[in-house]
């Protein structure tokens, strides 16, 4: 039997990292990346977030509710790079 932790480290943090990350590599993609190949890099950045939230989940060390958090961080990252890319689509949508 494990003992509780006395004071655990906050683990939304690392969740809201992962979102950030999601944003920061969505608008970048849509910067620099031509259009016909964007969603083939939205698709990778999505697995890049996945694995970074692999890796801050695990640097935590904590067990409990790591499932909850995994899928909150994934989930979360497809959320903000899918409003990303659905603006960078009515952009191009407008613009002709």
């Amino acid at each position: 039997m494990s003992t509780p932790d006395l004071a655990p480290r906050r683990t939304f943090g690392g969740v809201v990292a992962v979102w950030v990350l999601a944003a920061v590599a969505g608008v970048l993609i849509g910067l620099f990346a031509p259009e016909p190949w964007r969603a083939q890099w939205i698709t990778v950045a999505l697995g890049g977030c996945i694995i970074v939230a692999f890796a801050v989940q695990l640097w935590y060390g904590r067990s409990q509710a790591f499932i909850q958090r995994m899928a909150l961080s994934s989930v979360g990252a497809m959320v903000v790079l899918g409003i990303i890319t659905a603006g960078f689509g009515l952009a191009a949508v407008v613009s002709g």
